[in-house]
């Protein structure tokens, strides 16, 4: 305000020395005119001649203005005006250049605002360039782990360089009751000084304090707080039920805060000693063996993180020596807290990399275009600069003016490019991936967005305005005059418009092999056998463990539920797993023949599923070999399934029904073998499965994700959500149901990857071709309105139409093959680095590197046609009188 205040008096200020100067000049005016009637002239005349001495009212007051504190502002508002009209008098012009770059940086946008929301956004935390975020690695392996409660009370205690450390369960599951049904809900469990650490202030309340590691308290996310309490602040001090257990609402924490870990979605947060209330069976907290902790910690002042990795260095040495069984070759790692998980990191990395190339492809395209719309108006002005010059304008006026056009059409496209990005970055919010735990992967356009879009479109201003404006300010006098263009001299084949024009189909090419690559991908995935059906499938999970059922209580639920399911009007079969197929990822074991060992005999790995009876039968997976389960009691041997690749692996041909496996110290008998089917994704290669008996494994493995409930029918899936839904609540009203949907659409979210990949590319593809046929057909036509009077001379001669118009297409065809031979090497050499994201395909497919340089050509074809029609319907009179 006090700016502003200044602000305003100083220009009042301004407006009474203006009208003071003003009323000095009316009084010499009047001064000179009295002298002047006093000689015998009239009052009209000597008023005359006394402006005539002073040199002109409005001249002297200009020269005032011109050499007050602002004249530069003045000077600069006005070439902005004339900017605008300028502009305004060629619409299309100015359209066609405002939409390319709004096109451009609306990609840029996008694609930054990906980066800032996953890479460079800080922790929603106070102070978060002090916040640490430690890991725990072992030596061979991928980094990182999570903490074992000992080793992060050690390093709590006997660390220096942290003011303090605070401890948290990533992810655990409730069912939370409020305001309708019971929902499915998740949160973390952190120790007392969690959000004291993070410097995080509570909307309401506030967070834990030392001495309620058991106590029941909750601290309830702002969402979840409006959305099952309607926001109600008097809930403070009240009782919600979680999981069938009372907890005493103490906070409420900001809507920005999910998780210090920015891709998960929690929602709630208890503290760590009440977790075995929440999540039953959980290994004991005092082993040094149980990794299930994420750690961060609070730099003190004056400490640098180089200082922080030299100590955790020292303590990882000691632990060795103190806790070789469970501690040796161990170590610690260090980052920013908040920043994306170290085994995701080069996976993200890749793919935003390849869209910002793509993108800064798009925007090197619609730059070019704009860059040759600026050269024909600098072409056409030939003759205004000429003008200019000759009354007295300086070139670096006219350069400056070129200039500010250029800028301002930029500014006007980055406005749009926001436009255009708000709406993508909406819809890719809305994309779900097939992960089985929440993710928060919202993306808008914030600050840096906005900034990084404006200093885009200024810096494309100025790069694409300075050769135009350049060349504009400096006509040859004489030529301009009568009209030549200074920028094309008759007889020159190679103009900067011309290799202007080649890099944008060069461009094109790579960008159209990329894209089509994609596209490739997506129709290789839709192809993609998965294993088993999905047409008549309705799923929908849910998790007694979380409501306190104990393992024979969840097995009698379950098996209810499917008697109960089963006998609905057109249901064929209920059966039950943990996790469905194709939801992201599953455990997994290493497996040998029982009674070899792992040192002499070889291992597999396997993706662990619980099912139950009729499983196979009710997705349609073949049964190869061997039976289905039966009525094996719970506490009986164990027995599995397995698929084809873990017999193949393990047991090379052998007949593996009958024979004995090892697993984690659990022995199975091998009862049969099936097809294999997709486990993880679409893309991997088929992997070893096992499948175990459900009744036979809760007890001393339960799911963290709950049970998922399967239902066969020949009718529509969805009819039967409504039924099933009250079949549950009729055995416990307080269960909550999750992840209710058909199989048909959960293997569409399965496929969603390639879609967005395919998507993106296809898009930003689509657009840089559109642009670069664009520019091809304006300097084509361009050239075409240059070359009208040799067209018409030509034609006079006895030139047929059929020949100019092939002179037209013989010279867009070659500045586009030239650009082809220019740019397949380009894409070649780019498609390797799109391996990670192919589906079915390799980076060099032949089909796509054999079609996009015809297609292109195509395109050249279409973009020459329409000039080269216009320049064979020229009429040699008209076109001799040009000039």
């Amino acid at each position: 305000m006090r700016r502003l205040r200044a602000l305003w008096m100083r220009a009042r200020h301004l407006l009474r020395m203006q009208d003071d100067f003003d009323a000095e000049l009316e009084s010499h005016i009047n001064l000179h005119t009295d002298e002047g009637v006093r000689a015998g002239l009239s009052v009209e005349e000597a008023r005359r001649q006394a402006l005539i001495r002073l040199g002109g009212a409005e001249q002297t007051r200009q020269a005032y203005r011109e050499q007050s504190i602002l004249p530069g502002i003045e000077s600069s508002l006005r070439d902005v005006r004339y900017s605008l009209r300028t502009l305004a008098k060629h619409p299309a012009v100015t359209a066609i250049a405002i939409v390319s770059i709004g096109l451009g940086i609306g990609a840029n946008a996008t694609i930054f605002a990906m980066v800032s929301r996953f890479v460079l956004r800080p922790a929603p935390v106070g102070d978060p360039a002090t916040l640490l975020a430690i890991s725990t690695t072992h030596k061979g392996d991928r980094c990182c782990n999570r903490f074992p409660y000992p080793v992060f009370e050690d390093v709590r205690e006997q660390s220096h360089s942290f003011r303090g450390m605070a401890a948290y369960d990533d992810l655990i599951p409730a069912s939370i009751n409020g305001n309708g049904e019971p929902e499915r809900v998740w949160g973390q469990a952190v120790t007392p000084n969690f959000f004291d650490v993070l410097e995080l202030r509570m909307v309401l309340g506030r967070g834990f304090v030392a001495g309620e590691n058991s106590a029941p308290v909750i601290v309830l996310g702002q969402n979840l707080w409006r959305e099952r309490f309607n926001g109600d602040p008097s809930i403070l001090g009240r009782s919600v039920l979680l999981s069938g257990r009372n907890f005493t609402v103490v906070g409420i924490a900001p809507a920005a805060f999910h998780s210090v870990d920015q891709i998960l979605n929690t929602q709630f947060w208890v503290p760590l000693g009440v977790e075995s209330q929440l999540a039953p069976n959980l290994p004991p907290q005092n082993s040094r063996e149980f990794h299930s902790l994420s750690v961060v910690g609070r730099m003190r002042a004056g400490v640098t993180r180089g200082q922080v990795e030299a100590e955790l260095t020292t303590l990882a040495a000691r632990y060795e020596k103190s806790y070789p069984a469970t501690d040796k070759d161990n170590g610690f790692h260090v980052e920013m807290a908040g920043t994306l998980p170290p085994n995701m990191k080069t996976t993200v990395a890749l793919f935003l990399t390849a869209l910002l190339v793509i993108v800064l492809l798009v925007l090197a395209i619609a730059g070019a275009n704009v860059a040759n719309l600026l050269f024909a108006q600098a072409a056409a002005r030939q003759r205004e600069m000429a003008v200019r010059l000759a009354l007295g304008a300086t070139r670096a006026r006219l350069r400056r003016q070129m200039l500010l056009e250029s800028v301002v059409m930029a500014l006007a496209g980055g406005a749009l490019g926001i436009f255009f990005s708000v709406g993508a970055t909406r819809g890719l919010s809305a994309v779900r991936l097939p992960a089985p735990v929440p993710l928060d992967l919202a993306i808008g356009v914030d600050g840096r967005v906005l900034l990084f879009a404006f200093a885009l479109s200024l810096a494309s201003g100025i790069l694409l305005g300075i050769a135009p404006a350049w060349a504009a300010s400096r006509p040859l006098l004489t030529n301009a005059l009568k009209g030549e263009d200074a920028l094309a001299p008759p007889g020159r084949r190679w103009t900067l418009r011309n290799i202007l024009v080649i890099g944008q189909v060069a461009m094109a090419v790579v960008l159209l092999s990329i894209t089509a690559l994609f596209l490739r991908s997506l129709e290789s995935a839709a192809s993609i056998a998965i294993g088993f059906r999905t047409h008549g499938l309705l799923i929908a999970s849910i998790d007694p463990r979380v409501h306190g059922y104990t393992a024979e209580r969840t097995t009698a639920f379950l098996a209810q539920l499917r008697r109960r399911v089963a006998a609905l009007p057109g249901v064929d079969e209920a059966v039950c797993t943990d996790v469905p197929l194709l939801s992201g990822g599953n455990r997994s074991d290493a497996f040998t023949v029982a009674g070899q060992s792992t040192e002499s005999h070889a291992q597999t790995f396997a993706d662990l599923y619980m099912v139950t009876p009729g499983y196979f039968a009710t997705l349609g997976i073949p049964q190869l070999a061997g039976r289905d389960f039966g009525n094996e009691p719970a506490n009986g041997p164990k027995v599995a399934v397995i698929n084809r690749v873990f017999a193949d692996r393990l047991f090379a041909g052998v007949n593996p029904i009958g024979r004995h496996i090892n697993g984690d110290g659990v022995i199975y008998e091998i009862i049969g073998v099936v097809a294999d089917v997709k486990s993880r994704t679409l893309g991997e290669d088929p992997r070893p499965l096992l499948y175990r008996l459900l009744d036979q494994s809760i007890a001393g493995d339960p799911s963290l994700m709950g049970y998922t409930l399967i239902v066969h029918t020949r009718r529509d899936a969805t009819a039967l959500i409504e039924p099933v839904r009250q079949q549950v609540y009729a055995l416990d009203s307080a269960m909550a149901i999750y992840n209710v949907e058909t199989m048909d659409r959960h293997v569409q979210t399965a496929f969603i990857l390639p879609r967005l990949a395919a998507m993106l590319f296809g898009i930003f593809g689509a657009i840089g071709v559109v642009l670069a046929a664009i520019g091809l057909y304006g300097v084509m036509s361009y050239s075409v309105s240059r070359r009208t009077r040799e067209i018409g001379i030509r034609m006079a001669l006895g030139a047929h139409s059929a020949s100019v118009e092939r002179l037209v297409l013989r010279q867009g065809l070659i500045l586009s093959l030239i650009a082809i031979v220019l740019g397949w090497p380009l894409a070649w050499v780019t498609a390797k680095f799109t391996t990670s994201f192919l589906y079915g395909i390799q980076p060099h497919d032949a089909l796509t590197f054999a079609v996009v340089p015809p297609f292109l050509l195509l395109i050249a074809l279409l973009a020459c046609w329409v000039p080269a029609r216009r320049a064979a319907s020229v009429d040699p009179m008209q076109a001799l009188r040009t000039e």
